[in-house]
């Protein structure tokens, strides 16, 4: 018996650990089995990252694309598209949005494109020929999706892009799994933990965009400045890439390789969220971060550079503090503020839960591309059950 659910094929330039490819693992997930049938295509490879998608019925197909253009790779997406037949083609970010023509030409009506943050190359919007492109792919897109209101903004106002055919919907967060400790966890691994020490943390990438050299080098400018923090004061950073061994340099440099710890790449998130006192995202540019919003699912405060959508999750004074990108002197003060006054942190980190709770619940991430695919479609939503 064939299945009759409509397939969502979406198409990602590499499934790999980063927050749009989490994202796509939350919303399969959690979107209603009954709902849709889904497949990723990754224009390059797919790694192990794959096993993070829980449900059985879900195909991954890499296309192995070579450096440059994908002109040469639409014939066979072409036939791809026209072999799988999905209802709706998802692709995500510029590098993924030229597959919107061979979709176009296989006949699939429903080609939806997402905006979900920018790299060191376009940190502000402001590139030319990245605007370009995204205007000469514009009339293969029925829709877009924008992850912040600062995308939205830039598309409607930069690509002119009309504002019916754009959609905002924030990250979802599973605030079951990503949820407070009653007091905080001792990291499995990590050499700090004990009553007296004050634990801020980063995850993520170490590429240059999420500029995690800046949280060094800030870490450095807070004990030097505030000396008698050095007995607190501890640093974790977590994931793997170049930033690891550049981050690790800062540290020795200054001779405080032993107050922090960089262990690579962790599969235990909400652990080490539970274990830390403090968050840090110290990006160049953001969408919607994935992990502010796992960190502050956990109950933490958060210290975030003023970019992208991190000045829609962070409220200053509120749920955390916001200071300017790749200036390691306000981030150490930011951090230097929160580890002297932890009451103040922990009220903040109460904050944080607060908002996940009302604003990024996963069933409002969900309810928002079901209701979205199912409008495309001339479908009814159905009830969700996540």
């Amino acid at each position: 018996m064939n299945d009759q659910r409509p397939l969502v094929a979406h198409v990602v330039h590499r499934f790999d650990t980063g927050g749009l490819e989490n994202g796509l693992v939350n919303l399969i997930n959690h979107m209603p089995a009954e709902a849709y049938r889904h497949a990723v295509i990754a224009l390059t490879d797919i790694t192990d990252f794959r096993k993070r998608i829980k449900r059985p019925d879900v195909r991954f197909i890499a296309m192995n694309k070579p450096p440059g253009h994908l002109l040469r790779l639409y014939p066979q997406l072409y036939r791809l598209f026209r072999q799988l037949g999905p209802a709706i083609v998802h692709t995500r970010n510029l590098a993924a949005l030229e597959a919107t023509v061979p979709a176009w030409a296989a006949g699939i009506s429903a080609r939806i494109h997402g905006e979900h943050g920018r790299d060191v190359g376009d940190l502000d919007g402001s590139n030319r020929k990245y605007q370009l492109i995204r205007r000469v792919y514009s009339p293969f897109v029925k829709h877009y999706i924008a992850l912040s209101r600062d995308l939205a903004q830039y598309l409607h106002q930069s690509i002119g892009i009309d504002e019916k055919r754009v959609t905002q919907i924030y990250n979802g967060v599973d605030s079951t799994r990503f949820h407070p400790a009653p007091q905080r966890l001792r990291i499995a691994g990590c050499p700090f933990g004990d009553d007296g020490h004050w634990l801020v943390g980063t995850a993520g990438r170490m590429q240059t965009v999420k500029d995690q050299t800046n949280l060094a080098a800030a870490f450095v400018h807070a004990l030097q400045g505030a000396p008698e923090l050095r007995r607190r004061l501890r640093l974790v950073m977590i994931g793997d890439g170049p930033l690891r061994q550049a981050s690790q340099a800062i540290l020795e440099a200054a001779g405080l390789a032993e107050l922090a710890w960089l262990p690579g790449e962790r599969d235990d998130m909400p652990d080490i969220m539970r274990g830390l006192d403090c968050f840090v995202l110290p990006s160049l540019g953001e969408g919607i971060s994935n992990t502010i919003l796992e960190a502050m699912s956990c109950g933490l405060p958060i210290v975030a550079t003023a970019v992208g959508g991190n000045v829609e999750l962070v409220r200053e004074g509120a749920n955390g503090r916001l200071v300017p990108a790749a200036d390691p002197s306000s981030l150490a003060e930011a951090i230097t503020d929160l580890a002297g006054r932890p009451e103040t942190a922990r009220n903040m980190g109460e904050q944080s839960r607060r908002l996940v709770e009302t604003h990024y619940s996963m069933a409002a991430m969900v309810a928002g591309y079901q209701q979205l695919y199912d409008r495309l479609l001339g479908r009814n939503t159905r009830q969700l059950t996540t």
